[in-house]
């Protein structure tokens, strides 16, 4: 129990020393704490960064035991007790610091009295100094040894949740700062030597391992380029910018250095047209900038950085060395200053704006920079010019467009090409865009693209100092025609197709009006994937659905979709559509509803789902319903039987029994209609709404179309060509109602021969039509 008690209350002291917040880095090591309660006393994780050498130990605690000795409360093993200073070195293996703390003289001061935070180099961190730096420090022990190593120390305790980001430590050399980088992933940097084994508490202080020796920093950034010979160009450019005494100033920056023979490998004339700008030398400087201090050990594979200059570059690890944007160019890391660390590479990072139209193009537009340029386009477009690239993705040169004469194939490019810079935040619906052709191109923007003409832009948009670029995956096809040109010279339009819809173009609209959308509505303008509901000017939604780079219409596929049209966009089908929402009050009924839809468009091979601008009238298609109410006669297997029948379908009604309904509530009719064989008889009596209540109406109508309109609305038909309403009065079966003892006379077995006439009327109309 005393074994116990004990541990516990030292267990209890050293956590006094780390009551705050955990640091990141003290999350990110806890796993290797838990790790050592499994494994035993004074056991660490090691870690290794994927790739490298590189190799780093977490914390281990150790607890003292009263009568001198150190036990782990997992454990009744002995452990070494907590040392000062000096000692601590040993216990953490930086045993190549602890000798030269010895041979310095160094050794009675981190033994004796005081609170110190030392920052050891490891072993291997002395292995990695320069020769002659190293034997410098040993021979002269007594002054730049001992200096060095003060330099590493501060006069007071940090814990690792102490070093924040930014801080500067004042060392126990001339008091110079040591630069306290604190990182999200929990990276712990002094002067970016990195901590690998932090938080070794001592009785007179604690000892951080770090992985190389840190040198004294005086000079900033500015400094360092003026006195070092490879960068001399870039030291001239800062100048010429007026951007070189900012990297004198107090700051956190992180410069990629490019050196002399960098600038070279650019190009003098690019050099030089970049030094005529200077806005966009300013751009290309601060691409190399960073407003934090990112030191090498810190940064992730794949971490993204923004720059001075607005854009981001990637920087990611390639083994010991690091890439820049996926390229290996750094040649030395790290060279640390009072304002930030210089990395030195091998190449200039040019940014989009530093860049003229032309070298905005990457790899997967590749074939239209190449037939720009062949076709003489990029020769045309003048130096002091702004222009604006529209470039089709290499797939879209198919060996269709390659075979095509070079003329054609020129004018289409220059289709491509915008007489102004347009970036893509400038772009709005219905804008009208200028070619260097002449031509000019309509913009749609929709709640998930951005298109223009047919072609949809796609990620990559770039902006450059004289132009930008924006990338499709298809060509354009600006509109040349109208609609209705389109519609007349194509082959499955004729000219006898025409006539034939424009026979009886009333009856027709309904239908035509459900192929058309009030709007432009691009395929690859729509949300993939989701069915997307177009309101036609018929009045019912079209289901319109994008996906795999096709079109479909309520289920049917758009086999020659994105048709441009001066006033609208044309996406040809192969069937005829319409409403599905059409009442249709029996089987019969609908069959003869197809016939009539079938004998309207029986030539039409196409037709068409067109969005346009244009202004149509909105009419309604006829359609034939069968009444409610109908007494039938029926052949059923069996004796039959006599049923009465209720059925309610809504509302509070009135049941009556009419000879017929001319309008208000509706009614209950009995019709006879032999359908096959000998008949038995059913009543079935269906009650539409309310409790009934039974009168017999009779109704005199004399005039033969009011009629013919009472007659149109107990039918449910909505409309009728005036030529087919002459038409079917003239007709002797019609006559006969429209007098007092035919009206009276009407029943339902003669109402059921028109309704199964209507058709021949039709046709009869049609006659009538052709014949004047």
């Amino acid at each position: 129990m005393k074994l116990l008690f004990a541990a516990t209350f030292i267990l209890f002291l050293l956590s006094t020393f780390d009551n705050a917040d955990s640091s990141a880095y003290d999350k990110i090591v806890a796993h290797s704490r838990i790790r050592a309660r499994k494994e035993g006393p004074n056991v660490c994780a090691l870690q290794q960064v994927m790739g490298t050498k590189k190799k780093y130990f977490s914390t281990c605690l150790l607890f003292l035991y009263p009568l001198g000795q150190v036990v782990s409360p997992f454990t009744d093993i002995k452990l070494a007790p907590i040392d000062n200073v000096y000692g601590s070195l040993g216990i953490v293996k930086a045993t190549s610091t602890q000798r030269y703390s010895d041979i310095s003289k160094l050794r009675p001061e981190i033994e004796g009295s005081g609170s110190y935070t030392f920052f050891a180099p490891s072993n291997e961190a002395w292995e990695l100094l320069d020769d002659d730096m190293r034997n410098a420090l040993v021979s002269n022990v007594n002054i730049e040894l001992y200096n060095a190593l003060h330099y590493h120390m501060a006069n007071k305790r940090y814990l690792t949740k102490d070093l924040k980001n930014g801080l500067t430590v004042t060392s126990m050399y001339n008091d110079l700062g040591l630069h306290i980088n604190h990182y999200s992933n929990g990276v712990v940097t002094v002067n970016c030597a990195r901590i690998i084994y932090g938080n070794q508490v001592a009785t007179n202080g604690v000892v951080h391992v770090i992985d190389r020796v840190i040198s004294a920093v005086g000079n900033s950034i500015q400094d360092t380029l003026e006195v070092d010979d490879d960068f001399t160009t870039l030291t001239d450019l800062f100048t010429t910018a007026e951007l070189l005494e900012k990297l004198g100033q107090p700051g956190h920056y992180t410069l990629f250095a490019p050196t002399n023979d960098a600038f070279d490998k650019l190009g003098s004339d690019v050099l030089e047209r970049v030094q005529s700008d200077k806005e966009v030398l300013k751009a290309l400087l601060n691409f190399h900038l960073l407003d934090s201090v990112q030191c090498s050990e810190a940064i992730m594979a794949g971490s993204s950085y923004e720059t001075l200059e607005g854009n981001n570059i990637e920087i990611g690890c390639d083994g010991e060395s690091l890439t820049v944007n996926g390229v290996k160019m750094v040649r030395k890391k790290d060279i640390f200053t009072t304002n930030g660390v210089i990395h030195v590479i091998d190449d200039v990072l040019v940014p989009d704006s530093a860049k003229q139209v032309m070298e905005l193009l990457g790899t997967s537009q590749s074939t239209f920079g190449d037939m720009v340029s062949e076709l003489g386009l990029s020769s045309e477009m003048r130096a002091d010019a702004e222009y604006t690239l529209l470039a089709p993705l290499n797939d879209a040169f198919t060996d269709e467009v390659m075979s095509m004469d070079q003329r054609l194939l020129k004018i289409i490019l220059e289709n491509h090409v915008l007489k102004n810079k347009i970036v893509l935040g400038q772009l709005y619906n219905g804008q009208r865009l200028e070619t260097i052709g002449g031509k000019i191109l309509r913009v749609f923007i929709y709640r998930s693209a951005v298109c223009i003409e047919n072609a949809c832009l796609i990620r990559g948009s770039k902006e450059g100092s004289n132009g930008a670029l924006h990338l499709m995956r298809t060509m354009l096809k600006p509109a040349e025609k109208t609609i209705f040109e389109i519609l007349t010279e194509n082959g499955g339009f004729n000219s006898s197709d025409l006539n034939l819809l424009k026979s009886d173009i009333n009856a027709l609209r309904t239908i035509l009006l459900y192929h058309i959308n009030n709007g432009v509505f691009i395929g690859g303008g729509l949300e993939a994937g989701v069915t997307n509901l177009l309101k036609s000017l018929q009045g019912s939604n079209l289901r319109v659905l994008f996906a795999n780079n096709t079109v479909q219409v309520n289920s049917v596929k758009v086999p020659e979709a994105d048709i441009m049209a001066t006033n609208g966009v044309i996406h040809f089908i192969n069937q005829v559509l319409y409403p599905g929402d059409i009442p249709v009050g029996s089987q019969d009924l609908l069959m003869l509803l197809k016939r009539l839809i079938s004998y309207m468009q029986i030539k039409h091979r196409r037709t068409m789902l067109c969005a346009c601008n244009f202004n149509v009238v909105k009419h309604t298609f006829f359609a034939f319903i069968v009444p409610d109410v109908t007494k039938v006669t029926r052949v059923i297997q069996g004796e039959p039987s006599v049923t009465k029948v209720t059925r309610v379908i809504e509302g509070q009604p009135s049941v009556t029994k009419v000879t017929r309904v001319i309008e208000g509530q509706p009614s209950v009719t009995k019709v006879t209609r032999v359908i096959e064989g000998q008949p038995s008889v059913t009543k079935v009596t269906r009650v539409i709404e309310g409790e009934p209540s039974i009168t017999t109406v009779t109704s005199l109508v004399t005039d033969k179309h009011v009629l013919l309109e009472s007659m149109c609305q107990w039918l449910h038909i909505t409309y009728l060509p005036q030529k087919l309403m002459n038409a079917l009065v003239s007709r002797p079966s019609i006559l006969k109602y429209t007098t007092i003892e035919g009206n009276a006379n009407l029943d339902s077995e003669r109402l059921t021969k028109l309704i199964q006439s209507e058709f021949d009327l039709v046709l009869h109309l049609s006659d009538l039509e052709n014949s004047s």
